[in-house]
């Protein structure tokens, strides 16, 4: 049995669905037996020093994941207890929505989870989302290409060549004269997968909105990333550049239809 630290910290934005959040991937290691869920909302396990009261530090762990935002409180040997443990140990690292808006001010961690918030141009909106990968785990259950209420990250200090993209927004449905959207080569990545030295990392900006949390599909998608990230999956990582094709021109693909996310699952 696996053990996952969920770190459930924010300084800042609050975001609502971090509680809900927590309790489903909690639930979803306990019933599909794969691992033990730690919870917690602060950073002293972030460490490999020992503590006291029989508490728990990042040597318990086989991978950590954030869903947090903020400049969390943080000391020298925690940040690079951190570092090391998904570099070094070869651990797993799983970041959630704000966790690209955790720690902006310390370039280390954003090379480690491949890329810092740089404001959300639409809000939460009717994403249209493209699956890039279809292959790695947790991307088989969704079409090709489709729509999920959400609010989608623009991203910084991110690069391909650095980085595994398995989901991104379908460029030719959005407003690119917003004047937030700041990238020119409408590449807007929504999921990427990486290593990290020795590590795995991944993240996803899917889980602002709370219900999406009770949609099999996103649960799905995050039962395997934590299986991948952990190294009880296996899958090619190997960074590729933004196709030029769209879906419309790839063959037996639904034909580029979109389809609708219903009420219910929202």
């Amino acid at each position: 049995m696996k053990h996952l630290l969920v770190l459930g910290e924010e300084k800042g934005y609050r975001h609502e669905s971090v509680s809900h959040a927590m309790a489903t991937i909690e639930r979803l290691g306990r019933e599909s037996g794969l691992w033990t869920t730690t919870i917690r909302t602060d950073t002293e396990v972030l460490t490999k020093q020992k503590l006291e009261y029989n508490a728990k530090n990042l040597s318990d762990f086989d991978a950590v994941l954030f869903y947090t935002a903020g400049e969390l409180e943080i000391n020298p040997e925690q940040k690079a207890a951190l570092l090391s443990f998904v570099r070094d140990d070869g651990k797993g690292f799983i970041g959630v929505h704000s966790a690209t808006i955790t720690f902006t001010s310390w370039p280390e961690y954003g090379e480690m989870i491949g890329g810092y918030f740089d404001e959300h141009p639409w809000g939460t909106f009717d994403a249209p989302i493209l699956v890039e990968d279809p292959n790695f785990p947790g991307m088989q259950q969704w079409p090709a290409s489709f729509v999920l209420k959400d609010e989608i990250y623009q991203m910084k200090d991110y690069s391909r060549d650095k980085v595994r993209v398995l989901m991104r927004l379908d460029a030719s449905k959005l407003d690119l004269n917003n004047p937030r959207v700041h990238r020119k080569d409408r590449d807007f990545a929504i999921t990427w997968a990486k290593i990290y030295g020795r590590g795995r990392v991944y993240y996803s900006t899917l889980g602002h909105v709370e219900q999406n949390w009770d949609d099999p599909r996103l649960q799905k998608m995050y039962l395997e990333a934590i299986k991948w990230a952990m190294n009880l999956a296996n899958a090619d990582v190997t960074p590729r550049p933004l196709p030029t094709q769209t879906v419309n021109q790839r063959p037996n693909i639904d034909s580029g239809a979109i389809e609708p996310v219903s009420q219910s699952r929202r």
